[in-house]
């Protein structure tokens, strides 16, 4: 990346802002976050991925690779546009500041995102330049955009099932097939991409608001795609499938950190060949499309771009798999090819990385991640410790969004690893652990340092955004208005410019 300058941020995902909605989503509190950042010093906004979220409400489980989070909808947007009135709003369950109830959060949102369409087609809905917008944006985005529409149009006529359970015309459509249902679910697809055009409009004048600011916003993409998507749906030769649509193998990781039988995602495995075959075009697309919405691209489980973990389909845990070789090299050059040599991605390697996934990543010049959690999981030598660093080349965290809170995780510590954290941090009181090792963060060589909102508010686990291996009570944490002062920001500010960094 072009950018040299040495930075710090925050992870903090938009569903975790404050909002009397029920979660957090793109209107008034997501633009005095970009406010606080700016004035404790911040220039780095990362976030999860911001796709429509699937079953289990994970940003890495979405109904599409490229399709916006309809939940990050403001309803004070939709309103200040003449959308929905006072009355559409009532009954919102936001019964807890600090938690998202998805279960009933999720129902009533569609209902508020239906009346504002519904308002939207009215003959008299006079908003001209709304309408002229909505028409570019359906034209602008139709490569992705018109299959997942459809899509999400067919799931509803199917009560929400996977496409899997679709009867033959909708589970693998010819293109007549597709052309006829979109002409009986036009008022459903109108719908969807509606509410597309809502997010894009909302988000990209949000992060035209953190650029001039000086904040330059970090998004996120898993490497995969979820099975009931709307990407595998309308290219099934691109995944190991069979002639029924079922995945052949799915992806995962073995043994970690994180987890003694692995992870099993279950997501489909690319068949590599029919990407090449088609010059890697909807990894093009997609890469070009993320760089569109975003400063900044964190692409998770970049190891699998050298080689992926492979595992039957119908296996109940990640452990028999094995590694296949992937065409990394290939890949990233044709992306390069198309969208430019100095792409702004950042490489999530993490866990098992061997010298062919470093050498991948440095011949494209991707900065890597050090986690300093991960360096006092024991009391050896631990090359996430700072004074083993050996390039600036890279982006220094606290933890992750996989990882506990840093006061949770420090409370889980051996006393001997504990001791190891204090000495190290040079830390005089436990409850001060999170400051602490974001001073270690800050004061590193890496070029990017970055913390969780948690660590910075001093948070335990019980402000834990997800549990890897775990299906559910995840994605849901939310911090109150009330949580970020002037001081806090002015503190930030001033440990910020003491390490170099701003």
């Amino acid at each position: 990346m072009k950018d040299k300058r040495r930075l710090s941020g925050i992870l903090l995902h938009p569903t975790s802002l404050p909002s009397p909605y029920g979660i957090g989503d793109l209107g008034e509190a997501a633009y005095k976050f970009v406010d606080l950042l700016a004035t404790a010093g911040q220039h780095l906004w990362q976030i999860l991925p911001l796709t429509h979220t699937g079953y289990g409400d994970s940003p890495y489980q979405s109904f599409s690779a490229f399709a916006g989070q309809p939940l990050l909808i403001s309803p004070s947007g939709l309103k200040r546009l003449g959308l929905v009135g006072d009355k559409d709003l009532e009954g919102c369950p936001a019964s807890d500041d600090e938690r998202v109830d998805y279960g009933t959060l999720i129902p009533w949102k569609q209902h508020i995102l239906e009346a504002a369409y519904r308002e939207f087609c009215r003959d008299d809905y006079d908003n001209q330049k709304l309408k002229e917008g909505f028409s570019r944006f359906v034209q602008e985005q139709g490569c992705w955009l018109n299959d997942y529409a459809l899509f999400m149009a067919c799931k509803e006529r199917n009560e929400g099932r996977s496409w899997l359970e679709w009867e033959d015309q909708y589970r693998n459509p010819t293109e007549d097939i597709k052309d006829r249902l979109r002409g009986r679910l036009a008022q459903t697809i109108g719908f969807y991409q509606f509410t597309q055009f809502l997010f894009f409009d909302e988000w990209m004048r949000l992060k035209e608001y953190a650029n001039q600011k000086d904040i330059r916003i970090i998004g996120d993409i898993p490497i995969f795609v979820s099975m009931d998507s709307a990407d595998v749906w309308a290219s099934q030769h691109l995944f190991q499938l069979d002639s029924n649509g079922y995945p052949l193998k799915v992806a995962g990781v073995p043994p970690d950190y994180f987890s003694a039988t692995g992870q099993l995602w279950g997501n489909p495995l690319y068949a590599w060949d029919a990407h090449k075959e088609e010059g890697f075009a909807w990894w093009i697309s997609r890469i070009r499309h993320q760089l569109d919405v975003l400063d900044i691209l964190r692409i998770d489980h970049f190891r699998g771009f050298e080689a992926y973990w492979s595992v039957e389909y119908g296996e109940k845990t990640a452990i028999n798999g094995q590694w296949v070789q992937a065409p990394g090299y290939e890949l990233f050059n044709a992306i390069q090819n198309a969208l430019g040599d100095d792409l702004p991605i950042i490489a999530e390697d993490l866990g098992i990385i061997t010298d062919e996934v470093n050498a991948l990543r440095e011949h494209f010049h991707f900065p890597g991640m050090k986690v300093l959690q991960f360096a006092f999981d024991s009391t050896l030598e631990s090359i996430y410790l700072p004074h083993q660093f050996t390039s600036p080349d890279c982006v220094c965290y606290t933890g992750t969004h996989d990882n506990d809170t840093t006061s949770g995780w420090y409370r889980h510590l051996p006393p001997d690893c504990q001791e190891k954290v204090r000495r190290y941090t040079c830390c005089k009181d436990a409850s001060q652990i999170g400051r602490c090792l974001i001073c270690t963060c800050l004061g590193s060589i890496a070029r990017y340092s970055i913390f969780p909102l948690q660590d910075l508010l001093g948070y335990g686990s019980t402000a834990r955004m997800n549990i890897p291996g775990t299906a559910s009570d995840n994605w849901s944490w939310r911090f109150k208005k009330d949580a970020l002062s002037p001081s806090l920001a002015e503190e930030l500010k001033e440990l910020t410019l003491l390490y170099g960094r701003g």
